[in-house]
C-alpha cells in the first residue's frame, strides 16, 4: 500500500495541532513531574525513617495503582458539574463557578494536577534510592563546616541528583510523542469541546480506527511516533554527552 496508511493522519492540518498538543502536554508532565518527584524524595529522606515517613511513602505511592477510570469518577465528583466540590467551594467564597467540561483552556492545568497526584509519588522512589546512595560522610563534612540543612540540600543533594534527573529525562523524551491515552480518554472521552487543548495523537488515532476499522493506520502512526522518539532520544543524548558525558546513556 506504500504510504497510504499515513495519508489519513497527515492530510489537512489536524495532525499538526494534535502533535503540538501531544508535545506540549508531555513536556508539562515531564517538567512538573520531575520537579515534584525530586521535592518529594528530598522531603521524605530529610524526615528520617520513622513510622510517619513510612506511612507517607505508602500514601504517595498508592495513587499510581488506581485506574484512570476510577480517577475519572473522582474528577466528575470534583469538577464534573456546577454542584461539584470545586464549584461548591467557589460559590461558598462568592466566586463564579467554572464549567470545566466546556472550558478547554483550563484542561492542561487539570491534567497536570491529576498526573502529579497520580505519578509523582511513584516517580520519587528512584530519587529516594539515589539520595540514600549518597555517601553520608559528605553530609557530615558539610555539617562540620557549618552548613545548614537547607545548604546541604542545595549544595550536595540536588547537584548529586543531577545525573539521575538527566538520565530519566532522556528516557522520558523518547516517549514524548506517546500521549497518556488512558488518562486523557478516561477524563475527556469524546467531548469535542475540549479537543483543542486535549486531543493527542493516540486519542485521534483511536477515534479514527473506530470509524474506519483500519489497523494499518494505527501501525503507521505507531511507526511515526517511534521514529521521532528515537531521533529525539539520540539528539538529546548527544547534547547531554557534549556538556556532561557522565549523565549520557551512551
Amino acid at each position: 500500500m506504500g504510504f497510504d496508511n499515513f495519508k489519513f493522519f497527515f492530510r489537512g492540518s489536524a495532525w499538526l495541532s494534535i502533535t503540538i498538543n501531544t508535545l506540549y502536554l508531555n513536556a508539562l508532565f515531564i517538567i512538573t513531574g520531575t520537579v515534584t518527584s525530586v521535592i518529594l524524595a528530598i522531603m521524605i529522606t530529610e524526615l528520617g525513617k520513622g513510622m510517619f515517613v513510612k506511612i507517607n511513602q505508602s500514601l504517595m505511592i498508592f495513587p499510581h495503582f488506581i485506574s484512570f477510570v476510577v480517577v475519572a469518577m473522582f474528577a466528575q465528583a470534583f469538577i464534573g458539574t456546577d454542584n461539584g466540590y470545586i464549584n461548591g467551594l467557589l460559590k461558598f467564597l462568592g466566586l463564579k463557578p467554572i464549567s470545566f467540561y466546556m472550558s478547554p483552556k483550563i484542561w492542561p492545568t487539570v491534567l497536570v494536577i491529576i498526573k502529579i497526584w497520580k505519578e509523582a509519588g511513584y516517580g520519587a522512589i528512584i530519587y529516594i534510592a539515589a539520595i540514600v546512595g549518597i555517601d553520608r560522610g559528605i553530609y557530615e563534612a558539610a555539617r562540620i563546616d557549618g552548613a545548614s540543612r537547607l545548604q546541604a540540600i542545595f549544595r550536595i543533594t540536588i547537584p548529586l541528583l543531577k545525573d539521575t534527573v538527566i538520565l530519566l529525562t532522556i528516557l522520558n523524551v523518547g516517549k514524548i510523542f506517546y500521549g497518556d491515552f488512558g488518562m486523557i480518554y478516561a477524563l475527556v472521552g469524546n467531548n469535542s469541546l475540549l479537543f483543542s487543548t486535549t486531543d493527542i495523537i493516540d486519542t485521534y488515532v483511536f477515534r479514527s480506527v473506530l470509524s474506519s476499522g483500519s489497523f494499518g493506520m494505527t501501525a503507521a502512526i505507531g511507526l511515526y511516533q517511534s521514529v521521532i522518539g528515537f531521533i529525539l532520544v539520540v539528539t538529546t543524548n548527544q547534547m547531554v554527552r557534549r556538556y556532561n558525558p557522565d549523565a549520557a546513556i551512551f
